[in-house]
């Protein structure tokens, strides 16, 4: 994706470098927020107040590698389980999305992505997590194996490398935590197609200014 910068400088540089904690990294990961548009993130949204409340990870720009736990047949709102999903298609044809970028060493990298695998690999045997997200509304936590809603399915993928990105249990984890966390880079903001469209100019904004809360972020917007 070819980039500009503003006036205020860069905000990051593509390549080898210091990671969001210092270390020396190779690798970069991003973490995608969207409206699916579905009756349950309606729902979702109705408790959080937040717009954007389905997380996915990917470990490319361009999103072709993404995953998450979500609605595993579009037409059947009870589906769900573990999936990869594709920008700009299917539930994430006309979503709106926030990206954020977060920077990791080739170790950390590599254990999250073998992680993933190994879920990839059982995948039949891994479900949504429905009944988790009633223990994030009663604040209690509901244990069942092998069971993720999507924002605790990026947290426990992060933590499987020991990374920890948000102080909220992986349990009562919801998207608009990854809004607040310090740690994440902000990348774009706007149409998930435009996003991910060849030849998409769009321009990095400064870090100052930078808001937690979602829709007063000074992201990269989608050209009008």
């Amino acid at each position: 994706m070819k980039i500009t910068n503003d006036k205020a400088g860069p905000v990051f540089q593509s390549g080898p470098g210091p990671d969001n904690r210092g270390n020396t990294i190779v690798k970069e990961i991003y973490i995608v927020l969207t409206d699916t548009g579905t009756v349950l993130s309606k729902i979702i949204r109705r408790y959080t107040g937040c717009p954007l409340n389905h997380v996915s990870i990917a470990f490319d720009e361009r999103l072709e590698e993404m995953y998450s736990f979500g609605r595993v047949q579009q037409r059947n709102p009870f589906s769900g389980g573990f999936v990869k999903e594709r920008a700009g298609e299917g539930l994430l044809k006309d979503a709106q999305c926030a990206v954020f970028r977060f920077r990791v060493t080739e170790d950390e990298l590599g254990q999250i992505k073998a992680r993933i695998l190994e879920i990839d690999r059982e995948r039949n045997r891994y479900t949504y997590n429905f009944i988790g997200l009633i223990g994030v509304i009663l604040n209690r936590e509901i244990c069942r194996k092998r069971a993720y809603f999507c924002s605790q399915f990026v947290v426990e993928m992060l933590a499987s490398a020991g990374i920890k990105i948000t102080d909220e249990p992986a349990w009562r984890a919801q998207a608009r935590h990854f809004t607040q966390s310090s740690q994440l880079e902000p990348v774009y903001k706007g149409p998930l197609q435009e996003y991910v469209a060849p030849g998409n100019l769009i321009t990095i904004k400064s870090r100052r200014g930078i808001r937690a809360r979602l829709p007063r972020v000074p992201f990269r917007r989608a050209a009008s």
